[in-house]
């Protein structure tokens, strides 16, 4: 009797350690990048990064994200542009893409991601990006408009002040990239996006574009009807993700994002169980 009991006892804790096992959840880091096409000004070579410097700065940005040792990288590009990344990344890890010559050449998309990639050795860099979203702008009119416009001031001096400091060399792109990651800079962006825009009620959009749906917008939720169009691009991009990393069964996942996103990813993946957020700040550090 005392032998069963051992043995059931031994096949109970094996089964427990095998749903264990089977439960533990994936990590996800939401990396911020501002897009570096964007960033470029020929009068400041201190937004290139293309130069030798540039080149530098971002390459210690990517060996610092490489510590994480993801097995799944994902980028903001559609998944119909999956074909054109496959092809551009076979090249580049043959060494045969000049990034220079390329058009976009600057983005974080060939400039991190591509480099991050063939550095761990991954196969394949995955586009989960989803059409949707608008611009904060087109919320202007509304009872408490103040308030988000406060939001907008607040977030423009600070982002303002620290592209001003990339240009005139007072910090390095690398610095630049590590700042973007910094909870008090992104949560100035998750607060804008959807947390003040509720209180704007009895409004309506200011020459709002395709992406929104004008039909469905009900003018006493102005605000909320903002945060509704953020989202739901985010749930998009949310559910790119776990359906591919459902076949693909990673370990950790990097997602690469523009430094908007990175608040509300984190805010969904850490609802869902199959995930765990790690905070880019744990390998990147503070600046």
């Amino acid at each position: 009797m005392r032998k069963l009991l051992l043995l059931a006892a031994a096949l109970a804790v094996s089964l427990a350690t095998t749903t264990q096992a089977q439960t533990k959840p994936t990590d996800v880091m939401i990396v911020g990048s501002d897009h570096l096409n964007q960033i470029y000004s020929k009068d400041y070579p201190t937004t290139d990064v293309l130069t030798a410097q540039g080149q530098q700065h971002i390459g210690r940005f990517t060996a610092a994200l490489a510590r994480y040792k993801p097995d799944m990288l994902v980028v903001e590009s559609l998944p119909e542009e999956q074909g054109e990344i496959d092809s551009l990344y076979a090249l580049y890890r043959q060494d045969k893409l000049n990034l220079a010559t390329l058009p976009g050449g600057r983005s974080e998309i060939f400039q991190v991601a591509f480099r991050l990639g063939k550095q761990l050795g991954l196969s394949r860099i995955y586009c989960a990006n989803a059409p949707g979203g608008t611009s904060q702008g087109i919320l202007r009119t509304g009872q408490n408009i103040e308030l988000y416009q406060q939001a907008q001031q607040e977030l423009s001096k600070a982002s303002g002040g620290l592209r001003t400091k990339l240009q005139q060399g007072a910090i390095s792109l690398y610095d630049y990239e590590v700042a973007i990651n910094q909870p008090e800079l992104y949560n100035l962006v998750y607060r804008l996006r959807y947390v003040t825009p509720a209180r704007v009620v009895n409004g309506r959009f200011t020459k709002p574009d395709a992406q929104v749906d004008t039909a469905f917008i009900n003018p006493k939720y102005i605000g909320a009807e903002l945060i509704s169009v953020f989202k739901n691009r985010d749930y998009k991009i949310y559910s790119n993700i776990v359906v591919q990393a459902l076949q693909t069964k990673p370990r950790r996942v990097l997602a690469l994002f523009g430094a908007a996103h990175i608040g509300s990813m984190q805010s969904i993946f850490a609802s869902d169980p199959a995930f765990r957020v790690v905070e880019s700040k744990k390998y990147l550090g503070r600046k």
